[in-house]
């Protein structure tokens, strides 16, 4: 094996080890309150020694910051796809995101955790007072997704949108609505935008 080799198959590992902890962390916060979910369990969930948690994270308040931005990634993956999936119809696609990201937050318990009394100390701040991290990391990769999807766009304006979407959507995760209103809020939002989709794309069928 190349050295090169080596190195790539050490990223690999280390990546996949990173996402198995994550992993054992969300499962963890699914069946017991955020400040029950210690180093200590989420090694034993994983398989693996506290240790190898500690050399990965360094601290449960990393592994707590590494864990939000792991729940962002999943979300934005899907809310690309939703976007995609309807590049001919920016009010549909906007729409569509919208309901993705709000259904994936209402069925995921960290984010239960954040909105609920246990995570008000470790979990909200970093939705908050904070969040710069999360919301500058969706701005963005949203941004992206609207440039390349909609190439037309300028980056300024694509900036602009990805981060007036990226704070509608945590303010939702601080404040959920249930999850049969999820539809209906993502309708809403699009027929908001749908005025400003139309100047921006320059298009008379939005």
């Amino acid at each position: 094996m190349s050295a090169d080799d080596a190195s790539s198959f050490a990223d690999v590992s280390r990546s996949l080890l990173r996402r198995t902890l994550l992993e054992a962390a969300r499962d963890l916060a699914a069946d017991r309150p955020w400040k029950a979910v210690t180093m200590a369990a989420v090694a034993a969930r994983a398989g693996v020694s506290r240790q190898t948690v500690y050399n990965e994270f360094g601290s449960r308040p990393n592994l707590t910051q590494a864990l939000v931005v792991h729940e962002l990634e999943e979300f934005l993956a899907a809310v690309e796809g939703a976007i995609r999936e309807r590049a001919d119809d920016p009010a549909a696609a906007v729409a569509a995101a919208v309901d993705v990201f709000l259904r994936a937050a209402s069925e995921d318990p960290l984010v239960a955790a954040v909105a609920g009394e246990d995570g008000r100390d470790e979990l909200l701040p970093l939705v908050t007072s904070r969040g710069e991290p999360l919301l500058r990391l969706g701005r963005e990769r949203l941004a992206t997704i609207i440039g390349e999807t909609w190439p037309t766009v300028a980056r300024e304006e694509s900036e602009f949108l990805a981060e007036t979407i990226m704070r509608l959507g945590l303010s939702y995760v601080v404040l959920p609505i249930p999850p049969d209103a999820t539809r209906v809020t993502a309708e809403g939002v699009a027929r908001l935008l749908r005025p400003y989709l139309r100047g921006l794309l320059e298009v008379t069928d939005v």
